[in-house]
């Protein structure tokens, strides 16, 4: 038989796993606890860093990020609105997350640690929502051009959220420096939309008066 003092652990360690996701809404795996809604931000940005396209994905994680940035510049947590919460994540999606879920509980989780605390209190909440609804509009900003552009913003939403969740001020760091580089590479992908659009209109201009 198990010691007394064994079986509270087990079940606090059996309410902290989160529910399936194969068939769960954005709202029920997210959450509504700020730090349960940053873990499931951080996790849901993952697949964004392959190249590989999911309809609709970035725009849910850009839309959650501005949302949680919003409840981090007020000092309360946010509500999903009905159009967001409601959105039933791909049972394909779900799996992967889940099983993203548990190598970073080996991976991730193992290896970072609470550092630099300061970055993570509430003085610097400003600067974190700040820095997370920019990570979060660089996700939503159409190009025009196509390419992989979710990726540089999809990691800095990851960093900043992993960085507060885990109070891991060296991942607020490097998610600082990802949204900067992130909004970089949108303005790079609009110099390169500018650049292909002037040179066929100047292809069609040479076309039409020869």
């Amino acid at each position: 038989m198990l010691p007394h003092h064994s079986r509270p652990a087990r079940t606090r360690r059996a309410r902290a796993l989160p529910p399936p996701l194969s068939h769960a809404t954005l709202g029920e795996a997210v959450g509504r606890h700020p730090r349960q809604q940053l873990r499931w931000l951080g996790l849901l940005a993952l697949p964004l860093l392959l190249p590989l396209t999911v309809p609709g994905m970035a725009t849910s994680v850009g839309a959650l990020c501005l949302l949680l940035a919003g409840g981090l510049l007020l000092a309360r947590p946010v509500a999903l609105p009905a159009w967001l919460a409601q959105r039933r994540l791909p049972p394909a999606l779900g799996e992967r997350l889940q099983g993203l879920l548990a190598r970073l509980n080996q991976h991730l989780l193992a290896r970072s640690r609470p550092r630099l605390l300061r970055l993570s209190s509430p003085r610097y909440r400003y600067l974190n929502g700040g820095m997370l609804a920019l990570a979060g509009l660089s996700m939503m900003v159409p190009v025009p051009v196509i390419s992989f552009d979710n990726m540089v913003p999809a990691a800095a939403v990851a960093l900043l959220a992993w960085g507060l969740r885990l109070r891991d001020g060296a991942l607020l760091l490097a998610g600082y420096v990802a949204t900067v580089l992130a909004w970089v590479y949108v303005a790079l992908l609009w110099w390169a939309g500018a650049e292909i659009l002037a040179w066929g209109y100047r292809l069609l201009r040479g076309g039409w008066t020869g």
